[in-house]
């Protein structure tokens, strides 16, 4: 391999290294401990970090053996799946800004998507709600 190609590559992944800590990164973590609510927000911020460490750890063991097969094509690979990422995040994870973490339950019974999965309940009268069916 011609010693300018080996600086190129080093340099992208630098550059994809740097990108991915200042955008995507942190949001792996900032995100679950924002769209939790109180009651499981612990043991879904446990699963979140397992799952992450196992991604990770898969993610580093084939990383080499993509780039020598892939080569260049490794970084469009990872920028699909940026996108892919962005068009998840958009349509389908709610804005949090403002919103208090008590009041987390009421925006995921808001949501367009998720909203049907989520049990409804009407906290003032005892009535919930469960898949259209009423239970006082």
């Amino acid at each position: 391999m011609p010693k300018w190609y080996a600086v190129v590559v080093v340099l992208f992944i630098c550059i994809y290294v740097a990108a991915f800590a200042w955008s995507w990164g942190p949001l792996g973590w900032l995100v679950p401990s924002e769209i939790f609510p109180l009651e499981i927000r612990s043991a879904a911020q446990s699963i979140n970090v397992s799952v992450n460490m196992f991604f990770t750890f898969v993610i580093a063991q084939i990383f080499l053996t993509m780039l020598c097969h892939m080569k260049f094509g490794l970084f469009i690979f990872f920028a699909f799946f940026v996108l892919v990422m962005t068009f998840f995040i958009f349509f389908f994870l709610p804005e949090t800004k403002g919103i208090p973490i008590e009041e987390m339950g009421q925006v995921w019974r808001a949501h367009p998507f998720w909203s049907r999965f989520v049990d409804h309940e009407d906290h003032a009268n005892g009535v919930e709600m469960r898949k259209g069916a009423i239970k006082v």
